[in-house]
């Protein structure tokens, strides 16, 4: 479990095969104080094992699915990724819940420039579309961010905006990101747990008011 605030922003070295997957070398510094080999760490935000940790390189193992998955499989040497260690119970819990499963891979649209910093537009499948509450938790290749306005359908997508402070301009690759490229994207862990038990909760009592609330949420 993670919380989406970025620790360090790594650099890949090196990307190698590893049967139908790959192995990453990434060239960090903080997040490997405390890391040891089978730990977990928040890489862009996928959740990925640590194989072999020699400072100040740390090497993660990512398997095909991950890769077919998320932004991952695209990336080359060189590229600037955001990492965090996995939390423990005396974390500060500054984000949300995060999980490191990715849900699908979004869509940058646009980046806007405000007087309190900028607000990133982006489109993932219009499937998506109920996870995505006004003023909710979402992450963004491992960073916690809110969503500033109604998230609304265009054709077979959901467009949705997120607002970057200067912090996060200055402490993430978010504020480089062009119409265009892609990003992982995780939804609120919470609001998957709660669908999941309205639309398998027919068979108890009061499973008829639950259906009804699960599809307003879907209307």
């Amino acid at each position: 479990m993670f919380t989406g605030i970025v620790e360090e922003v790594g650099r890949l070295e090196s990307v190698r095969p590893d049967g139908d997957g790959r192995r990453l070398r990434v060239r960090c510094a903080r997040v490997l104080e405390d890391l040891k080999p089978e730990d977990s760490l928040l890489v862009n935000g996928v959740c990925l094992t640590a194989t072999e940790v020699r400072a100040p390189v740390v090497e993660l193992q990512a398997v095909a699915e991950t890769l077919a998955k998320t932004t991952l499989g695209g990336l080359a040497s060189g590229a600037d990724l955001h990492l965090e260690r996995a939390s423990t119970l005396q974390t500060r819990l500054g984000g949300h819940l995060v999980q490191g499963h990715v849900d699908c891979t979004g869509r940058v649209l646009r980046l806007q420039r405000t007087a309190l910093g900028a607000e990133l537009e982006l489109a993932v499948p219009a499937e998506f579309l109920r996870f995505l509450a006004r003023t909710g938790s979402i992450c963004l290749d491992g960073v916690s961010l809110t969503l500033v306005r109604e998230a609304r359908q265009e054709g077979a997508e959901a467009h949705f905006g997120v607002a970057l402070i200067p912090y996060t301009l200055s402490h993430t690759t978010l504020g480089s990101r062009r119409p265009g490229d892609g990003i992982n994207v995780e939804f609120d862990c919470l609001a998957k747990y709660l669908e999941q038990l309205l639309r398998h909760g027919g068979a108890r009592p009061g499973a008829d008011s639950g259906q009804r609330l699960l599809d307003l949420l879907q209307s």
